[in-house]
């Protein structure tokens, strides 16, 4: 290879999975990154998996070196590989299987079900021709003002995290592809989001030691095949203040010197604001490759990322036997997934691997499991079946899904049950009306979809959510909360009657919500974290399934 060929193999521009006809803009510029650039891989974005696995297919096709494939699949193939939504009629076009956010499987604290979620997202993604999860999250969310983490932890307790998350990476990797351990050293203790600024981790290193690598540590003792970088600062470890993605004692003295780890590192994405605002997107990419990264994904522009990344070398910045090292660990990656044998995937397998009803079932098991009832002092879980309940869906107007599946399935058990809805960014249009109506009912169920978002800055709900809260229960309601995402929401209402975490909205979570308040499913799930000053770690109200709806 070339010296700008080896430096290609390090740089993975994203790919969108829709449909791209081959004149047009979309795909002139996917060969010239693959046929002009020789680029070494990609990061898959979102699109329905047929489209997936056949772009891939012919992305494969263009390039003399097999790519490699990345994909965020912390929630599951179906994070990636859905067919959305169509309008109007909000028609669920179908697709991979979405599992409940990581911290559901925290309060679940069943390992069993993080090797099986790892093993269901190496099937369905490998069918697609992903090789490498972006997961598992090994963050510890000890931080409950973080904006970006959250519920994508498995929870506040390094031991926990650490045990979930080697579950999932030999569930994965035991199946065919690589798991990828982030973000490296620890994005759990921020108050700032790395997309939008630079965070910074004002720990010691004897609180490093004893909780942020925790979970790190215990991946390379599974044999985890990558790592992704954190874009943030650790004084303790770089005096310098530059983030771990730019710093070789964090990539190259810790990373590959303390915890041994011999495998793939792989930048978080390089058009983030966490690397770019010091540097650049150029000087962010020589420094990153400095510091011992072997990928960088997601470059602002890709050519000038490949110029940027031979320029270390002709200006003395590192050797070419660095850029050799890099290179050499990409190939035989590429080797270990059988990519020299062959990397098209046949399509005629993508209905029979993807989305199974056996897959679908374990996404249920995880999010049952997870439901966590924090607080009951009304006494009103499980709902009495003649209730006259109003179910008030609080989200954003863009998110088509929330409220959908939860009133649907309540409605099964309740048949007394109105259904409203409050846009979370507009509320004053309809809190007023909705008010009004909670006067006149038995139980007002409200649930909460505003979460943690990659240009979020913050976690809480607006201030109209726990106004609805409040207000309610002076109406004479019984009042329900429900957190189908944020799980810190109590903070925001603290004396709410009754309070369960759900732990995310997609469809799966919003089933098992409503089955446990309406009694059809038991109540079992455990907080993963504190939720200063009003639930300890470990907090959860069991209630089992009463013996009339046992049938």
């Amino acid at each position: 290879m070339s010296l700008r060929d080896k430096a290609a193999q390090m740089v993975w521009p994203t790919v969108w999975g829709d449909f791209a006809a081959s004149d047009g803009a979309q795909w002139q510029q996917l060969e010239r990154w693959i046929r002009e650039h020789n680029v070494g891989g990609f990061t898959m974005s979102v699109g329905s998996p047929l489209e997936i696995a056949a772009k891939l297919n012919a992305m494969q096709g263009m390039s003399r070196v097999p790519l490699l494939i990345g994909a965020d699949l912390e929630f599951g193939a179906g994070m990636r590989a859905r067919g959305g939504h169509f309008f109007p009629g909000g028609h669920d076009l179908g697709g991979a299987v979405v599992f409940p956010p990581q911290m559901a499987l925290g309060a679940t604290r069943d390992t069993g079900l993080a090797y099986r979620q790892g093993e269901i997202t190496a099937i369905e993604g490998r069918a697609l021709g992903i090789h490498i999860a972006y997961a598992p999250v090994l963050d510890v969310n000890n931080n409950d003002a973080n904006p970006v983490i959250n519920t994508r932890s498995y929870g506040a307790d390094p031991g926990l995290v650490a045990a979930m998350g080697a579950a999932f990476v030999n569930g994965v990797q035991e199946h065919g592809m690589i798991a990828t351990g982030k973000h490296f050293p620890g994005h759990g203790d921020t108050g700032v989001n790395s997309h939008l600024a630079l965070p910074v981790v004002d720990a010691s290193r004897a609180r490093l030691d004893s909780v942020e690598l925790v979970p790190f540590r215990r991946a390379v003792e599974a044999d985890v095949g990558a790592m992704m970088s954190f874009h943030g600062a650790m004084p303790a470890l770089d005096s310098s203040n530059d983030p771990g993605t730019l710093s070789s004692r964090v990539l190259t003295d810790l990373l590959r010197g303390e915890l041994g780890f011999e495998s793939m590192i792989i930048s978080d994405a390089m058009d983030m604001r966490g690397v770019l605002d010091r540097y650049g997107a150029v000087e962010a990419a020589v420094r990153a490759v400095a510091a011992g990264a072997d990928v960088l994904i997601q470059p602002l522009d890709v050519g000038e990322t490949i110029e940027a990344v031979v320029s270390g070398v002709t200006s003395g910045r590192y050797s070419e036997r660095r850029l050799d090292a890099s290179v050499r660990r990409i190939l035989r990656m590429k080797e270990r997934l059988g990519l020299n044998r062959g990397a098209i995937v046949p399509l005629d397998s993508v209905r029979a691997r993807v989305g199974r009803a056996s897959h679908y079932e374990a996404a249920q098991e995880v999010a049952e499991r997870s439901i966590t009832l924090v607080r009951d002092s009304a006494a009103v879980v499980p709902l009495d079946s003649s209730a006259n309940v109003l179910a008030v869906t609080f989200a954003r107007r863009t998110d088509f899904v929330a409220g959908r599946v939860f009133d649907a399935e309540l409605r099964r058990t309740i048949p007394r049950l109105r259904s409203e809805f409050i846009d979370a960014d507009d509320p004053d249009v309809r809190l007023e009306s909705v008010l009004a109506m909670t006067r006149s009912v038995d139980v007002v169920v409200i649930s909460s979809y505003v979460s943690h978002a990659w240009n979020a800055t913050t976690v809480q709900a607006p201030r109209a959510f726990a106004d609805l809260v409040v207000r309610s229960a002076s109406g004479g309601a019984k009042v329900i909360a429900v957190a189908m995402g944020n799980p810190y929401l109590l903070q925001q209402i603290p004396d709410v009657q009754v309070y369960v975490v759900a732990w995310g909205g997609f469809p799966v979570s919003q089933r098992a919500a409503a089955r446990a308040l309406a009694g059809r499913a038991a109540i079992t799930g455990r907080l993963p974290i504190p939720i200063p000053p009003f639930a300890p770690f470990g907090a959860g109200l069991v209630r089992p399934v009463p013996a009339s709806n046992e049938n």
